[in-house]
């Protein structure tokens, strides 16, 4: 029997997140009571963060393979295959909890992580992007977290090197306890040098790699698995801190090593750091894992084991090695400036032994810690379905001009340069399209072929009708890399949600999954990776539920791409996809009448998937100018964008309501523009493939005019759309 050194009370189980049937379960897999690092490593390795036990259930639904999948999720990303011997590795994650008790440290590590889950695969990172969610911007926290969260994400991507090519940020006054941090990055690696975590063979050293552990972070994966309250100043030790600069060389170590053949297995030190990775190398292998903690770095003086199975100190991998390799691995990681340390063996007997200062102070049985934590079918309740809202019964504007320049200058609505001003988007070279566009493309290799990129979900729409809502945000990341010209190959998911032991937060999860597993199959868009953020609440207010999707798309070409600009004088304007008719949960209803209800949009995925596909193929022939898709804030929006990313005006006519032609967010549509004597072929072309295609105007001028109700002028839109995020961030709004 091993001693226990602090007595194992209610109240210690209760602040390790353990519920007292969970605890009951742990005496009953070791037939003891746990040591107190016991405790902390059960309640590492059980928690939502790391067990996702309130989820897996329904994320086993999820589409996962398809005909260029090589790793679906289970592994440190997913990876898909892109041709010529190189694959995509991608993945999205959140830091939410920390980045809200310490934005700048919180938003940092949480792109280091992101960077971390890639090229622990073998990939070197070669695009990022980001989530965020921010409270009401009257808030008195809100700027402070805008503040913070943007510069981390700036300072540490920066100084590591990858471009951020994309992302999104919103507020909503649900987010003023909980702000969200949503981080992705993919890395380029070849389709024969992926590495993934399992432990193969018995007797070989276990190695810890890269920075020292210290306490930071100690209780990370628990606090992020558990709403906020009153204390949450309490937990601001629990965020880690971050350097990028460490991690760069940590990139090139590992990446060295890997082309040695050293490497077995390798796992980063991420949520629950030393107990997380060794406990999941080890059980996806059928070893058991003995580590010595006295062989463990530090970089703080009398550490506990408790502390160090726990930290979650940055820049940290675990691997098992091939011994012969020894001596070369050392020396790379030694040039690097890097901690090389064999803390540990592989062994036949199934067990996670933790040894410090000669006492056993853990022995536990590895595959219940991992394969076998709880996982709980919680009672769920269906969101009560929203009214269709007729656009006859909704307000018109009194002046639809004036509407157009809040829709396009207000704060969900303006331009996010000020936010990507801030990150580097041109570094290794690559980037063809900076932030602010439909998606991110980079250049990849030296056959012309490119990457997309785009993240994207409605919350509003969630909120409403968890299942539309999840359609939506798949269909719409989907839209945003079909509109480049690229082909959309898999996806990621971060699934951002409230407390999942209430009814109604589950059954949003619930509904959600269904919506993103729907739209998925229909759209051959698997789901590879992902990470699901449960317990985002504060003193009981749920954030508004919030699937990210995170997409990757392929451009074969990448000189046969379509840009969201107003391009020629002349050109044709067409929409394929019908009018705009549907003004429930629109930005027109929330920003200009001051209204959140009724049904969101429906999603056809049929008709997402044939308008798509034509319009990608018209992209790749050269047949148009300019492609936009339409989402919030409807037709006018999509207007107003594409004439101020080109400097150029236009004018159109729209027939039906007024208000709903021009900010009705019907889905799977797209605005295009084309030369005018290719004009009328596309849209014959449109019609013979059973498509809804109108022509409603031409670009040129200086101001944007849509006949009969509007006119206003380009310079005019582009100052209101550009203005609001600088005027806020330095006081004048």
């Amino acid at each position: 029997m091993i001693p226990n050194d602090i007595a194992i009370t209610p109240e210690l189980i209760e602040a390790h997140g353990l519920k007292p049937d969970e605890y009951e379960r742990i005496l009953a897999l070791i037939g003891r009571t746990p040591t107190f690092t016991e405790l902390g490593i059960f309640s590492a390795m059980w928690n939502e963060h790391c067990s996702y036990k309130s989820s897996k259930k329904w994320l086993k639904t999820l589409p996962t393979t398809g005909k260029r999948v090589l790793q679906g999720p289970g592994e440190n990303a997913g990876v898909v295959d892109i041709g010529d011997g190189e694959c995509v590795v991608f993945k999205m994650e959140s830091h939410n909890h920390p980045s809200y008790i310490e934005p700048y440290q919180g938003a940092a590590t949480g792109v280091g992580g992101i960077l971390r889950d890639v090229f622990t695969m073998g990939a070197r990172p070669v695009a990022a992007m980001n989530a965020l969610r921010f409270g009401d911007p009257e808030h008195p926290r809100t700027k402070h977290l805008v503040s913070g969260v943007v510069a981390g994400v700036g300072g540490y991507g920066n100084s590591f090197g990858v471009p951020t090519v994309g992302g999104e940020v919103e507020f909503h006054s649900r987010y003023n306890g909980n702000c969200l941090v949503n981080a992705f990055a993919a890395g380029i690696a070849r389709t024969d040098g992926i590495f993934l975590s399992k432990a193969e063979g018995v007797g070989l050293p276990v190695v810890y790699l890269g920075a020292k552990t210290g306490r930071d972070g100690v209780g990370g994966a628990t606090m992020a698995s558990a709403e906020f309250d009153e204390t949450i100043e309490e937990k601001r030790p629990t965020v880690q801190v971050g350097d990028p600069f460490t991690e760069k060389c940590l990139l090139e170590a590992c990446l060295e090593l890997m082309t040695t053949g050293a490497v077995i297995a390798i796992q980063d030190m991420g949520a629950a750091g030393l107990t997380c990775s060794a406990v999941e190398m080890g059980a996806k292998g059928n070893l058991g894992i003995e580590l010595d903690l006295d062989r463990v770095p530090v970089r703080e003086e009398r550490m506990t084991a408790y502390e160090m199975m726990l930290s979650e100190s940055q820049e940290r991998m675990l691997m098992v090695l091939r011994p012969e390799k020894e001596a070369e691995a050392e020396a790379i990681f030694t040039k690097w400036g890097l901690d090389f340390a064999i803390v540990g063996v592989t062994t036949d007997t199934l067990r996670f032994i933790v040894k410090h200062q000669g006492e056993t102070v853990a022995d536990l049985p590895i595959k219940e810690l991992g394969d076998e934590a709880p996982e709980y079918d919680r009672p769920w309740a269906e969101t009560p379905r929203k009214p269709v809202l007729p656009a006859s019964g909704i307000a018109e504007p009194d002046d639809y001009a004036a509407a157009l320049l809040t829709l396009v200058g207000n704060a969900n609505g303006a331009s996010r340069r000020w936010v990507w001003e801030q990150y580097d988007t041109l570094v290794q070279g690559n980037t063809i399209a900076r932030p602010g566009g439909d998606a991110g493309l980079i250049r990849v290799g030296d056959k012309g072929k490119g990457l997309a990129f785009a993240v994207d979900v409605t919350p509003r729409y969630v909120e409403a009708d968890p299942f539309e809502g999840g359609k939506q945000a798949v269909a719409e990341c989907w839209r945003n890399i079909t509109a480049t010209g690229a082909d959309p190959l898999a996806a990621t998911d971060n699934l951002n949600f409230g407390n999942p032991e209430k009814p109604e937060s589950m059954g949003q999860l619930v509904g959600a999954i269904k919506g993103i597993g729907e739209a998925c199959r229909a759209l051959d868009f698997p789901i590879v990776s992902g990470n699901v953020s449960l317990y985002n609440e504060t003193s009981g207010e749920a954030i508004l539920p919030t699937p990210a999707i995170g997409g990757v798309g392929l451009l074969d070409d990448v000189t046969k791409r379509a840009g969201a600009a107003f391009a020629n004088e002349g050109d044709v304007i067409v929409v394929v996809g019908g009018h705009g008719t549907h003004l429930g949960q629109s930005a027109y209803l929330r920003d200009i009448l001051g209204r959140e209800d009724g049904a969101p949009p429906p999603v056809d995925l049929d008709a997402e998937r044939r308008r798509g596909d034509f319009v990608r193929d018209l992209i790749r022939a050269g047949r148009v100018t300019g492609v936009h898709d339409v989402s919030s804030g409807g037709l006018a929006v999509a207007l107003a964008e594409m004439a101020i990313a080109g400097g150029t005006g236009a004018r159109v006519k729209v027939s039906g309501p007024a208000h709903a032609a021009l900010f009705g967010e019907d889905q799977g549509r797209y605005v295009l523009t084309i030369d005018a004597e290719r004009a009328g072929r596309v849209v014959e072309d449109a019609i013979d493939a059973g498509l809804e295609i109108v022509e409603i105007g031409h670009v040129g001028g200086s101001d944007l005019t849509v006949e009969d109700i509007l006119t206003i002028s380009v310079a005019k839109l582009a100052e209101s759309h550009e203005t609001w995020f600088p005027d806020y961030m330095n006081g004048a709004r």
